[in-house]
């Protein structure tokens, strides 16, 4: 099968920092979908697993953890999938990505395919979609149609996780949805979300909040630059507020937290997968869940940006854009030369 990996971190500008290669097809386990790669998404932490390998060169890593495609073989214990059917899922950090053309997933962390979107607008979602879930529902324990008074400020709502944080929150609970965005582009996309209000993050968060007469932040989901807002996002949470983040400060003191007794939560969605808990099918539920709302219109599809075909050229165009910090949406790629 065909695949595209890496051996040594590189710049996204040299030649070998991704590069197609050969390789054997794989073997389904006992859980295992073999799934053949129709659309891959590319996300945030494909650039940072890419500069992290140490050492020398050694075989190829496939990277990739979003993809839509079609079940070709299932392990001896699946109950959920059967041949033919068309998924779409976000992986698992223990195994090698989607960046080939056949692929093994656990069916426990598989959802089926919206059947309203073709493959590259469905590989879109299952990342961005299990970890604004999760980071909600599950760290912030936002009420699932409650919340009615309350808000929600989303920092950096125009990119892959905020288009979907800002999209369920203002979809399955009564909060006040806020998102954050700098650009006339982004500001423009949060919007047509559903956002209830936009403010500029290049401005101190505080101000801005308190110029648009938002009051005091019930819960802060922060999706980017946390360590640049930390300062801002502790002053306006209201006293015995939750915050949750996703990225990775290279500081961060929790002292400050403790005057207004805030609550910090972290969200990973590969947390599930990686240590393998009793409760991984559940990342099965919410992707069922996800494809519901979208063949209802309930959610719309956050892809921005389509490159063309999965190969080295256009993956690596991808990781740029994205190291670039000015995406909106999802860039997906689909089909293979």
């Amino acid at each position: 099968m065909k695949a595209i990996g890496y051996t040594q971190s590189l710049p996204i500008t040299e030649e070998r920092a991704l590069f197609e290669f050969e390789a054997a097809a794989p073997l389904p386990g006992p859980r295992d979908l073999l799934v053949r790669v129709k659309a891959i998404s590319v996300n945030p932490v494909d650039t940072k697993v890419r500069m992290r390998r140490a050492g020398s060169p050694e075989a190829p890593v496939i990277l990739g953890w979003d993809a839509a495609g079609v079940v070709e073989a299932v392990g001896a214990e699946v109950t959920l999938f059967k041949a033919g059917d068309a998924v779409f899922y976000a992986g698992d950090l223990n195994r090698p990505g989607t960046n080939a053309e056949l692929h093994l997933v656990d069916e426990r962390l598989v959802g089926p395919k919206p059947a309203t979107l073709d493959f590259a607008e469905a590989a879109a979602l299952p990342l961005t979609s299990l970890t604004a879930w999760e980071g909600l529902f599950d760290r912030l324990q936002v009420p699932r149609d409650g919340g009615e008074g309350a808000n929600l400020l989303i920092v950096g709502a125009a990119g892959g996780v905020g288009s979907m944080a800002v999209q369920l929150a203002r979809q399955l609970t009564r909060l006040t949805v806020i998102g954050t965005a700098s650009r006339p582009e982004s500001r423009a996309w949060v919007e047509r979300l559903g956002a209830h209000a936009v403010i500029d993050h290049s401005r101190p968060l505080s101000e801005e909040i308190a110029a648009a007469g938002l009051g005091e932040i019930d819960y802060t989901f922060s999706l980017t630059q946390t360590d640049r807002h930390w300062p801002e996002i502790i002053k306006a949470a209201r006293p015995q507020g939750r915050l949750a983040l996703i990225d990775d400060p290279a500081s961060l003191d929790p002292l400050p937290l403790k005057a207004k007794s805030l609550s910090l939560h972290w969200e990973l969605m590969f947390t599930r997968s990686l240590f393998a808990t009793p409760d991984m099918v559940r990342q099965h539920e919410i992707l069922a869940e996800v494809s519901r709302l979208v063949d209802a219109g309930t959610l719309i599809a956050t892809a921005g940006t389509r490159l063309g075909a999965i190969n080295a050229q256009n993956l690596k165009r991808a990781h740029a854009a994205l190291e670039s910090g000015a995406t909106i949406g999802k860039i997906v790629l689909e089909g293979w030369d």
